[in-house]
């Protein structure tokens, strides 16, 4: 079992020294990877409803609440670690150019060694698409489409690519990814979300609890494509009770993401770099499941 600190660019980490304080001490107490969240912007006033509160609005308010950009936030950490793996849950890939995405993200990936996770979902907040100018009412086929053309960046000698979006011939992206690729994790609690990570994914991440429904359908879906269902690695919230691991593990979870902030209105198990390094007897514990 593989535990991860979630989500880590937001609250008291959004201060350069706090965010490496944090990371180095997930680094150290074993943790295998830190998650960070996107948007880049919210318009205040937006009616697009929230998809994870009741009252449809997110926690944190709109003009309160500092989020800095996720990659250059893992950036700025990876250069302060060593092993700790980096990741977005999510990036909002529908919103970003595919190609300066892919560049980004394999620069970032060999400059630290092969260490980042891409965490990718489509979206909710339509005002927010208007303002950076993407296409809305489309994001779902732009991003089975933006990964295609990630990954064949990321892994041809000549890449070239000819999709609805997006198009290029021989268009030569160095550095690649150390490893050719750069392990895609879908995000997100729907049947959509669930059905693209059975089809194209390398992992699920749903953004609440351990919907076995949802896990359950992202697997036949990978199963329905020719796809190895028990190579899509599940991602799932840390239980309440951890006594809850072993049945989790035993039912395929991978990893366990353990929330470092209530700045989200996440309830913070870890509220200090200090509380990290405490989780170092829970990891090894049930490094082995």
């Amino acid at each position: 079992m593989k535990f991860g600190l979630r989500y880590c660019n937001i609250g008291r980490y959004i201060d350069p020294s706090k965010a490496v304080e944090l990371v180095q001490a997930g680094e150290e107490a074993g943790f295998e990877s830190a998650w960070t969240v996107e948007h880049t912007v919210v318009p205040d006033g937006y009616q697009s409803p929230y998809p994870y509160s009741a009252d449809g609005k997110m926690p944190g308010g709109t003009d309160d609440f500092p989020l800095p950009d996720p990659l250059i936030w893992m950036a700025y950490v990876a250069a302060a670690t060593s092993r700790i793996r980096l990741g977005t849950a999510i990036l909002i890939l529908p919103q970003h150019n595919p190609v300066i995405t892919a560049k980004q993200v394999a620069t970032l990936d060999h400059m630290s060694g092969g260490r980042i996770l891409l965490g990718i979902g489509v979206g909710w907040m339509k005002e927010e698409f208007d303002a950076i100018g993407a296409s809305f009412h489309d994001r779902g086929k732009r991003t089975d489409e933006y990964v295609a053309a990630m990954r064949e960046l990321w892994s041809s000698d000549r890449p070239t690519f000819h999709g609805e979006f997006v198009h290029f011939d021989a268009a030569f992206c160095k550095p690649q990814p150390v490893n050719k690729s750069v392990p895609i994790i879908v995000g997100g609690d729907s049947k959509f979300a669930a059905r693209r990570a059975g089809r194209l994914g390398d992992g699920y991440f749903p953004a609440r609890g351990a919907p076995w429904d949802l896990i359950d359908l992202a697997r036949r879906t990978a199963e329905e494509h020719g796809r190895d269902p028990d190579a899509l690695e599940i991602t799932t919230s840390v239980p309440d009770d951890l006594d809850d691991i072993p049945k989790l593990a035993a039912a395929g979870v991978k990893r366990l993401a353990v929330p470092v902030s209530s700045g989200a209105g996440l309830r913070a198990v870890i509220s200090s770099p200090e509380d990290a390094l405490k989780w170092r007897d829970t990891i090894a514990k049930y490094a082995e499941l």
